[in-house]
């Protein structure tokens, strides 16, 4: 079963002519392997996955698998608010091989506590890999909350979370009461040190996109214990952090690797390009960061 640690990015969808760009996607990919990310996460919220029809979908899990094959594992995002349409990629998903899936918490239905739980139990039982769900309240307007989390545990091929609430008191509270194999992540590149310090067993990364090596360096870091270079590093990417959060994700990220000639600067609509006065706010991030 997928074993959900390390430092993980949440991997950016290029288009070229409103196309999925297959050749840029793979040496994305490699760049993220060769700077040492341990799990390639693809289709969530910062690969505009919400924008992406099924055969889209089909065609970026496969080329992840495909491009990760015997190097590092996928953890495949399948979410939305609709639970039938989740199995369906869930399944799809699986059997393209991902190594597991990445599902959000149904957003604009707001759904009771009750009805998360059935929700994830019902994808689970309907695949055999393992499922990660991920709690945005931010984008969902709805929060996991520990006691369901914790409650979801116990489903043997639930094997963590993805915690981006924001909210250490949430993240202690179901570290506390979860079952043993399953792990807690952080979703939010600012808490990685402070959520793994308390027992977290990683992050999915925006900001990997743009600077992968240093926030392999960070979880290497927080991993044997070596706080100091840890610190320095949190503080070292703390802007950057900070950047990619100008606008919504994934704008800012996107038009970052767009700045770096990795990407097209081509985005989904309703998202569309930064607005100029933000954009250069990010060029002069990117060159303190020595990234330009």
């Amino acid at each position: 079963m997928f074993e959900l640690k390390g430092a993980m990015v949440a991997i950016v969808t290029p288009f070229k002519n409103n196309v999925f760009d297959e050749e840029t996607f793979r040496k994305l990919i490699k760049r993220q392997i060769d700077a040492g990310i341990d799990t390639i996460v693809p289709c969530g919220t910062t690969g505009e996955a919400a924008t992406m029809d099924l055969s889209e979908y089909e065609k970026v899990v496969g080329v992840a698998v495909d491009e990760c094959k015997g190097k590092v594992p996928v953890l495949a995002g399948a979410g939305t608010n609709n639970t039938k349409k989740v199995i369906e990629m869930a399944k799809l998903a699986e059997s393209l091989g991902a190594d597991a899936i990445l599902s959000v918490s149904p957003y604009y239905n707001k759904p009771t506590q009750e009805g998360l739980y059935q929700h994830y139990k019902a994808i689970a039982e309907n695949i055999k890999i393992g499922l990660v769900l991920y709690n945005v309240p931010g984008r969902t307007s709805v929060n996991i909350l520990p006691e369901t989390a914790i409650r979801l545990s116990e489903i043997d091929n639930i094997v963590g979370i993805k915690e981006a609430s924001g909210s250490l008191n949430q993240v202690s509270k179901i570290i506390e009461g979860k079952k043993e194999n399953f792990e807690v992540i952080s979703g939010d590149d600012f808490l990685t040190l402070p959520m793994m310090s308390i027992g977290a067993s990683g992050i999915i990364s925006v900001t990997a996109n743009v600077e992968p090596k240093l926030v392999a360096e960070q979880y290497d870091a927080i991993v044997a214990g070596d706080y100091n270079k840890a610190k320095e590093l949190h503080h070292r990417l703390f802007k950057l952090h900070e950047a990619m959060f100008y606008e919504t994700n994934p704008l800012p990220v996107k038009t970052s690797l767009y700045l770096m000639g990795l990407v097209e600067e081509e985005f989904r609509l309703p998202l569309c390009k930064m607005g100029d006065t933000n954009k250069e706010k990010l060029k002069n991030v990117l060159k303190e960061m020595n990234l330009l």
